[in-house]
């Protein structure tokens, strides 16, 4: 079997890869909960080779990421439930639906969105629509009505990154009013939570849980903040983590050469001289 240019051929590999007896003994083993892990980390090796600026490597995640919903779209398709092309005309279908003011299904104007999207009335109205059809094809499957609260909050998914899902959770919350209207404001509050950990240390052997929970505040008054700067914390985080491997690289590489000693050997001022050189490279 040839690569190709077509996403068919890349269905018809998955197909090859999960037929009984001739498929992949690995891929045959597989199902929806032992892939999802794997779907996850593909889209943070995507947004990774963003961050780096890499297209060639962007090129290649994307290429993976789309192997993904391949993947389970297989999967459902072997339980009669769905197939690749289900899910390319779900996508479709919502799109076309969500602008409507570029595909004409509406007697819309560009001017009646903002430069984030669409207006919060329209929004509002689509995504109810979508919740009807949603309800309608379950009941049309057979399926139980989706479990429904009366919280904001239902929908942001609880398996999100912790400070995406902060981010989410908060942005509810500020539709309601339930927000802080100025970043000096989460700045005090950070401090505040800051003090109380600080506080929890300074007792003298805190409880783990009451540590973890006063960290647990800092960070999401962190991913607050964040949102009130109009900056991803994950990104943010992500170009700290690139930082601090380039960083400890330049100790790697030279403290042989500086000290004589093995980096487990040298101290950690010698270390730290090195990483004030590295920031001075940046």
């Amino acid at each position: 079997m040839k690569p190709s240019r077509d996403i068919a051929r890349l269905i018809e590999i998955m197909a090859a890869l999960r037929t009984p007896k001739t498929g992949c003994p690995w891929d045959l083993e597989q199902d929806f909960r032992s892939i999802a892990p794997y779907t996850i980390e593909e889209a943070y090796e995507v947004a990774d080779a963003i961050e780096r600026g890499d297209m060639e490597e962007l090129r290649l995640e994307l290429g993976d990421l789309l192997l993904q919903a391949v993947y389970h779209a297989r999967m459902a398709e072997e339980e009669g439930r769905f197939d690749f092309g289900d899910v390319v005309e779900a996508i479709t279908a919502k799109m076309i639906r969500r602008h409507p003011h570029v595909f004409g299904t509406e007697n819309v104007t560009a001017a009646q969105f903002s430069a984030s999207g669409m207006a919060k009335g329209t929004w509002e109205r689509i995504k109810a629509e979508e919740r009807a059809e949603a309800a309608e094809r379950r009941a049309a499957a057979g399926l139980p009505p989706k479990a429904k609260g009366e919280s904001l909050l239902e929908d942001v998914p609880a398996a999100l990154p912790g400070l995406t899902q902060a981010v989410k959770l908060q942005q509810k919350a500020s539709r309601v009013g339930f927000d802080w209207n100025d970043p000096k404001a989460v700045l005090a509050k950070l401090r505040e939570e800051t003090a109380e950990l600080e506080a929890e240390v300074q007792a003298g052997m805190p409880a783990r849980q009451a540590m973890e929970d006063e960290l647990g505040d800092i960070l999401f008054v962190i991913a607050n903040l964040a949102r009130h700067l109009d900056i991803d914390p994950e990104a943010a985080l992500r170009r700290t983590n690139h930082k601090f491997r380039r960083r400890f690289s330049h100790i790697e590489r030279n403290i042989e050469p500086r000290t004589g000693k093995r980096l487990q050997d040298a101290s950690l001022e010698e270390m730290e001289n090195l990483w004030q050189e590295a920031k001075h490279l940046d």
